[in-house]
């Protein structure tokens, strides 16, 4: 079967290498009180407002770049290691997939809706950001659990 909107299967490897580590020091920077590394550079900003700054538009400003480089690489291996085909994709793969994707979807948002209701403050944006990665990581968890229990069926 072709698919067309998936990334070639050499790329699951990747999406692995780059979402394992990521995740891990994403949650070490999370647990940490101060940084774990410090990455200040001058970066251009589309809109910066700072909680005790005034904001700025289109401006360069000074940041510390290590939570984006770790939120894009989380980002990208979910992407590469979700989203690449497995070595025989086929109709059924692809109905795996696609209600590991619905699946995946309904609980992510069950997990939004009782963060909107019962999180407030600071604590809801935290929420948010980790809210970007969810999805997929939900979705890999399911869809590679299904096919594990599946090949599991397959050699019994």
């Amino acid at each position: 079967m072709k698919t067309r909107f998936l990334f070639p299967h050499r790329y699951k490897l990747l999406g692995w290498v780059l979402l394992v580590p990521s995740l891990i020091v994403g949650f070490l920077a999370i647990m940490a009180d101060n940084p774990l590394f410090e990455l200040n550079t001058t970066v251009f900003a589309l809109y910066d407002g700072g909680i005790f700054e005034s904001a700025k538009a289109f401006k360069l400003v000074e940041n510390n770049i290590f939570d984006e480089l770790i939120a894009v690489t989380a980002i990208v291996g979910g992407l590469l290691a979700a989203f690449s085909r497995e070595k025989d994709e086929d109709e059924y793969i692809s109905q795996i997939r696609l209600e590991s994707l619905l699946w995946a979807t309904y609980i992510n948002y069950g997990f939004l809706l009782f963060s909107v209701l019962f999180i407030y403050g600071l604590a809801f944006y935290q929420v948010l950001l980790l809210n970007m990665l969810t999805l997929l990581i939900i979705f890999l968890i399911r869809f590679n659990f299904i096919l594990y229990r599946t090949s599991k069926a397959a050699i019994a």
